[in-house]
């Protein structure tokens, strides 16, 4: 009788494991379906030019004002 209630609740804690793990992966999909991956990033391949990157004319010092060395 013992061994019979014994296999009983190994087989109920299996089928509540099971439940559990149906759940969880089925909030994680859910998660997922919800994030667009394919997205692109807002700032990747947008840089806005504020500043003119041209390197300065005249001395390889820039605007150091350092002159002689």
């Amino acid at each position: 009788m013992e061994t019979i209630i014994l296999i009983a609740v190994i087989a109920v804690m299996i089928a509540l494991g099971m439940r559990l793990i149906h759940l969880l992966n089925a909030q994680h999909d859910a998660r997922i379906a919800a994030y667009h991956f394919s997205d692109p990033l807002p700032g990747i391949g947008r840089r806005s030019r504020k500043h003119d990157r041209r390197a300065p004319s005249g001395s390889d010092h820039g605007d150091r004002g350092d002159v002689g060395s």
